[in-house]
């Protein structure tokens, strides 16, 4: 280890913009990789005023400095004596005088005749065999897998469901510190894959679930002129990535230390630099604000209504405390028959999908028998609403995290006994007054 070791310290170093790394060549602090066509910088930086030091990915040019990824998230170095070497088992090793072997990527199982770290215009740091190209197929490793606060176009943000990566972004817990804080981004695949943001392990916001043309949470997030986005759901992976339209622009999602979601974006051209989007947009946002059964409409007051046929779960804690977050109970029991039927709420964002099961083949009218059929069955939604609406979507057990949208969103058919029928919704304040009557 001490020969190892002594090898890569003293081993030379780069001495020219390059934008790979090779067992003989290894990177120091102070020196750099920039990619091809110049846009992505491999370095060493310190964030903020801190003097700890660590390797990062970072657009090149761009001053102050964004930093996109960083190794040694949570293994800071201490001094300037850092040097990033890659073995000839094609694994990345950060080493330094005094602490010895800091950080490392996986340990490659497959042999490598001439492996090189190279730092790509994606901003992806990859590894592979050097006379292969950039292709997935070849790569042993890369830092797309690993990410940080950032997802950059191409990046996919999920579930690799063969190999068991699960690709997260996490919050910087401060400016200066790049370790994990206390905020996740990530696809929960427990029914229908979706996206949420979690504080700690609890749900903090949901974009909603897609259905072909975009998240029905979240209408600013639809592909558009700038972006294309694919959503991905099948036996082998569960992913979300965007990618830019235009080579001229860049664009970046960023989990930021509070919790927020923010999309910038940019145009080298003008050098034009805005947030184009950010996430919890409104109290509505809040997961589960209104609890099960219930709606949160953002104009209304109260916030919170619930469904039709459904009543509040704790009337008098509403009235005293002014709380709609207990949720509702359904208005008397459903005989669980096929003359249940289905109540339509148009425009809403669709119920958490955490107990939900699909099928991509059904109609909507397939759907609505499918769910009659179950009596653990509450509603049903098409999967995909493009051409008029393909593919099942059903929920069993309660309905959670509802808004309702002036414009967008997506229809959900809520089971109903024939009795309760009708009404379009039943506002929690309007049964408070008639309950206290």
């Amino acid at each position: 280890m001490l020969f190892v070791l002594s090898f890569f310290l003293f081993s030379p170093s780069i001495s020219a913009a390059k934008d790979i790394i090779t067992p003989t060549v290894s990177l120091r602090d102070g020196e750099s990789l920039v990619s091809s066509g110049g846009t992505f910088e491999l370095g060493f930086f310190s964030p903020g005023n801190s003097e700890n030091r660590y390797v990062g990915i970072w657009y090149n040019g761009i001053s102050p400095q964004i930093v996109v990824w960083v190794a040694n998230r949570e293994t800071p170095l201490t001094d300037h004596s850092g040097a990033l070497n890659i073995t000839h088992r094609g694994v990345l090793v950060l080493f330094s005088d005094k602490n010895g072997s800091l950080w490392s990527s996986n340990f490659i199982s497959r042999t490598l005749r001439s492996p090189v770290a190279q730092l790509l215009e994606s901003g992806n740091l990859i590894v592979k065999d050097g006379n292969d190209d950039n292709s997935e197929g070849n790569l042993v490793w890369q830092s797309f897998d690993y990410p940080g606060n950032t997802l950059l176009p191409g990046m996919k943000l999920g579930w690799n469901l063969e190999t068991g990566i699960n690709r997260v972004l996490s919050s910087w817990k401060a400016a200066e510190d790049p370790s994990p804080g206390e905020f996740s981004y990530s696809i929960d695949h427990s029914g229908y894959p979706q996206l949420v943001l979690r504080k700690g392990r609890v749900p903090h916001y949901r974009l909603g679930s897609w259905n072909g043309l975009g998240f029905t949470g979240s209408p600013e997030l639809s592909p558009n002129e700038a972006f294309k986005i694919e959503f991905v759901s099948n036996d082998s992976e569960a992913y979300y990535k965007f990618d830019l339209m235009r080579n001229s622009t860049h664009s970046r999602l960023v989990l930021n230390m509070s919790g927020g979601l923010q999309r910038f974006f940019w145009i080298n051209k003008t050098n034009s630099r805005y947030m184009m989007y950010s996430a919890p947009a409104d109290r509505c946002d809040t997961y589960d604000l209104c609890g099960a059964f219930a709606f949160c409409k953002l104009d209304s007051d109260p916030l919170c209504s619930c469904l039709q046929g459904f009543v509040p779960k704790s009337p008098r804690d509403y009235w005293t405390l002014k709380n709609t977050s207990s949720g509702c109970l359904p208005k008397g029991q459903s005989n669980c028959t096929n003359q249940d039927g289905f109540q339509k709420f148009v425009r809403v964002k669709l119920p958490d999908t955490s107990s939900s099961r699909i099928n991509n083949t059904m109609s909507l009218e397939e759907c609505k028998k499918m769910c009659l059929t179950n009596c653990s069955c509450t509603a049903y939604a098409n999967l995909d609403v493009r051409g008029g609406g393909t593919g099942c979507l059903l929920w069993f057990g309660e309905l959670i995290d509802i808004k309702e949208f002036d414009s967008a969103g997506q229809d959900l058919f809520v089971r109903m006994p024939p009795s309760k029928l009708g009404t379009y919704f039943y506002l929690i304040s309007s049964f408070i007054t008639l309950w206290y009557c």
